[in-house]
Formats: structure tokens, sequence, C-alpha cells
């Protein structure tokens, strides 16, 4: 094979991990704010709760949670449903593998989500009591407080951590290989198997570092944008 035809099937694979990237992004982004706020409510058992789940995502490895979202069911219910999933999408649309692609999105949505509730919790909390204070003597309600005041402020301060998490996710979509989800690291190893081609597994870290440095200028000048919001 040649390098372009190398890099032409590699980057069919990196579609894949870039579709990871951008649902999980687009879902478990804001599903962490709910998430965020349960972790500090009022009632003791749904924080309790909250915290629980949040405790129980982030200590588990993302690995392992993709074979629990994929294998699991199959056991509970004794049929395997990611995988009736694949043969009724292939054999419907000719699309292969898109029950394990729901298993893995659902999986990093998920764990993504947690993370992003404690990124977001901790910029909430770091406002100070005096910024409510302020916004009641105004005579704003809580919700208004909050909406007009701490979320505005605790925006600049949870971007650096927020971009660090999501320059983690485009790499930790390499993780999706583990149930043969064919994205790019699975790409180059099926070319190492077949082809005795090893370079291409290599090569795959240009895809990587390339995005990855875009996404470095973009989340840099978003932080810029925003610093407005400093206090």
């Amino acid at each position: 094979m040649s390098f372009l035809d190398v890099t032409s099937f590699l980057m069919d694979g990196f579609w894949i991990s870039l579709t990871i990237f951008a649902v999980t992004l687009l879902c478990g982004a804001p599903l962490g704010l709910p998430i965020a706020l349960c972790s500090m409510s009022r009632f003791r058992i749904v924080r309790s709760i909250s915290k629980v789940i949040v405790w129980i995502v982030r200590g588990i490895p993302l690995m392992l949670q993709i074979f629990i979202i994929f294998y699991v069911p199959g056991l509970l219910f004794e049929k395997p449903i990611f995988s009736e999933l694949d043969r009724h999408f292939f054999l419907e649309y000719g699309i292969k593998d898109a029950g394990r692609l729901i298993a893995v999105l659902i999986a990093f949505v998920l764990n993504y989500a947690c993370y992003f509730s404690e990124i977001y919790r901790g910029g909430i909390e770091s406002i100070s009591k005096g910024q409510y204070e302020a916004g009641y003597v105004l005579g704003m309600t809580k919700g208004q407080v909050f909406r007009r005041v701490i979320l505005k402020q605790s925006i600049q301060r949870i971007v650096p951590p927020m971009s660090n998490e999501i320059i983690t996710l485009i790499k930790d979509t390499a993780l999706a290989n583990c149930i043969m989800v064919c994205e790019i690291i699975k790409q180059a190893k099926e070319l190492a198997a077949t082809k005795a081609l090893v370079w291409p597994l290599f090569y795959t870290g240009a895809f990587y570092l390339l995005f990855v440095g875009l996404l470095t200028i973009i989340l840099g000048k978003v932080e810029k944008k925003l610093s407005y919001f400093r206090s």
C-alpha cells in the first residue's frame, strides 16, 4: 500500500474517532451541569446519590466501563443487545459496528459528564458568598443570581480545566477499539495484521497531534475571549 492509501484507510477510522469525540462533547458537557447541581443540592438524598454516581464513574477505568455497557446487558437479559443492533444496522442500512459504537458513546458520555460535573462544581463553589448576597440585595431571586452572576463568573474559571478534559477526550477515543470499533488505532492494527505494516500504527500519532494542536489554538482563543469574566 502507498502512503496515500494508508492515509485514506486511517482517515476512515479517524472519522469514527471524531464522531465519538463530537457526540461525547455535545452530550456530556451539558449533562455535566445538572449532575453538578445535584451534587450541590440542599436535599441530602439527591446530593448523596449524585456524589456516589460520580465517585463510581470516576473511580472505574473508562475501558472497563465500555466493557460493562457492552457486555452486562447481554448477561442480565440473556440477549446481546448491542450485537443485535450491529446485525440490524448492517442488514438494514449496511452500517458496520453501529451497536458497538452506540455502547462506546453511552460509556463516554456518562464518563465525561461526571468529570465535567466536578469541573462545574469547582467553578461554581469558587465564587464567593458575597456575590450571592449582592444579588439578593439587588432584588434578584436565587435562580437569577445563579444565571446572571454566578454562572457567568464561573465560565472563565472552568475553561482551562475543561480544555484539558477536551484534549484528553480525543486521545481517549482510542479505547473504543477494545470492543473492536473501527477507530483509527483499530484501523492501524488491522494493517499490521493483514498487510504486515507496523509504521501506520505510529503514523496515527500525527492525526492526534494535528487535531490536538487545532484544539489548543481554538480553546486558547475561547479562553482569551472569555477573560472579561475574570473577577
